[in-house]
Order: C-alpha cells, then sequence, then structure tokens
C-alpha cells in the first residue's frame, strides 16, 4: 500500500532517482505521511541531504514548519550587508522561533529563557539552524571602563562572522536596535578578526510591531534581524494531522508472512 502512495506522491522518476531515492525508507516514511504537497515534500527532502538530518530531526523540522518561518524575519541586510552575504544573511534567519521545548511559563523573564536555552544548547542549535556555533553566554565587554554583557554569542561557519543574539521578555522597542547597534560595534572593534565578516545582531522579542520594527532599523548601518520567540508551540488546527504514526506504519509494513517465516526452522 504504502508503496503505491509513494510512487503516486513522486510521479516524476528524475525526482525520485536524484532526491528522495538519496534518502533512506524511514525518511520517505517521514515526507510521505506528513506532508500532502510535492512542492513542500521535495524542499525538506533536499534540505535533509544537504544537512544530513536524521528521521527524527526531519519529522521535527516538517512538525515546526521550518522551512515555512525562513526569510520572514525583519531586518536591514539589504542595507548594510554586500550582496550576497545579505541574501544568505536573511535566508539564515527564522520569524517566529519555536522555544516549545523549553520547560518555561509564559511569565519567564530573559534570564530564565536563556538559562533555558543554554540548558537545551542542542535543540536550540537546531532551531537557529545550520551553522550557527556557540560562543558563549553573558560574554563580558569593557567599553571606557564601563561593564556590558552580551546575552548569546555565536559564530556562524557559513557567513563567517559572529552573531550577537539579545533576548527580551516583552514586546520590542525602538531602543533595543541601538542597544543591540552598540553591542555590535563592540563586538567588531574588540572581538572580530579581518577574516571575520560584519557582526550581525538578533533580536529575539516575545512579540513585535512589523512597521516600528522596520522603521527602528531603516537608518541604523549594522546588520540587525528582529524575530519574534513562542514558548510554546499553537499549530493551527488545519496544520495538525491524523496520520498514523511512523512507527506504526513500520510495524504494518511487517506482515504476519514475514513474522511466520522468521519462526520456521
Amino acid at each position: 500500500m504504502y508503496m503505491r502512495a509513494f510512487a503516486e506522491a513522486w510521479g516524476d522518476a528524475e525526482i525520485v532517482q536524484q532526491l528522495v531515492g538519496r534518502l533512506p525508507w524511514g525518511h520517505n516514511l517521514v515526507l510521505l505521511t506528513k506532508l500532502k504537497a510535492e512542492p513542500a515534500r521535495r524542499q525538506y527532502a533536499q534540505r535533509a541531504i544537504e544537512l544530513g538530518w536524521s528521521r527524527n530531526v526531519l519529522a521535527l523540522q516538517i512538525d515546526a514548519r521550518a522551512l515555512a518561518r525562513e526569510r520572514q524575519a525583519v531586518t536591514n541586510f539589504q542595507a548594510s550587508l554586500p550582496a550576497p552575504q545579505s541574501d544568505l544573511a536573511h535566508n539564515t534567519l527564522k520569524d517566529p522561533y519555536l522555544f516549545d521545548f523549553l520547560s518555561v511559563g509564559q511569565e519567564a523573564d530573559e534570564r530564565a529563557i536563556e538559562n533555558a536555552l543554554v540548558q537545551h544548547n542542542s535543540r536550540f542549535l537546531l532551531e537557529l539552524g545550520a551553522g550557527f556555533a556557540f560562543v558563549g553566554r553573558q560574554v563580558p565587554l569593557e567599553v571606557g571602563g564601563d561593564d556590558f554583557y552580551i546575552d548569546l554569542l555565536f559564530y556562524h561557519l557559513k557567513l563567517h562572522c559572529y552573531v550577537v543574539v539579545e533576548l527580551k521578555a516583552g514586546a520590542f522597542k525602538p531602543e533595543h536596535a541601538g542597544q543591540l547597534s552598540f553591542y555590535l560595534t563592540a563586538v567588531d572593534a574588540q572581538v572580530k578578526t579581518e577574516q571575520d565578516g560584519p557582526t550581525i545582531g538578533l533580536l529575539l522579542c516575545r512579540t513585535k510591531n512589523r512597521v516600528v520594527a522596520e522603521y527602528a532599523l531603516r537608518d541604523s548601518n549594522k546588520p540587525i534581524g528582529v524575530a519574534e520567540y513562542q514558548l510554546v508551540e499553537a499549530l493551527p488546527a488545519e496544520l495538525q494531522t491524523s496520520l498514523p504514526s511512523i512507527e506504526q506504519i513500520e510495524r504494518e509494513l511487517t506482515s504476519p508472512d514475514d513474522d511466520a517465516s522468521d519462526d520456521a526452522p
């Protein structure tokens, strides 16, 4: 039954040979059962090959609508970064970021969220996306004799630059962009080397007014992105599925005849 469904889902033999044929059967079951549209299946299959996603990671990314959230953050990268780095940087950010794997409530403050993200570093890096390497938290910077601390510092291996992540427990405010711009200037002056690209800032807020964020970034010469985060995932009802799980399908693929042959002397 599932082989026939597989053939119907991938009518193009060239796609089967060049794309899904390079994925294990378990990955193809995830694509087949979780995604109805062929373009979406093709996109997730390609990303799974490029990034070496396991079957479980592929399922997590589909459930979290990872590809649909890419390129949605408010940024000023087109004006503050040279091409093609501006496009690559924009592709790197999402909106919203889903932190439903954290064991914190909606009332959690910035430090509690930061602590939880560091404790769940592997899931946090998976949500950030490919290329992010964790550098440190509460990274100290001394400017003019005053001490400042960056919430989270990363290095992006594809962009070849540092990424400063600042967390805000409330709504975005224009002054947040000014604070982050200051941190980017300090990192460029004190941490960045000649081999590194311009430092990028990512401001994660509970909520944002998109127009206000666009105005706040419009005249800034520092590359900054603004995105929301969600502590509890809330998928629309129409995106929820009643399809069987991958484990159930795999059990069904083991026929009684196969079990009997295994028991035969």
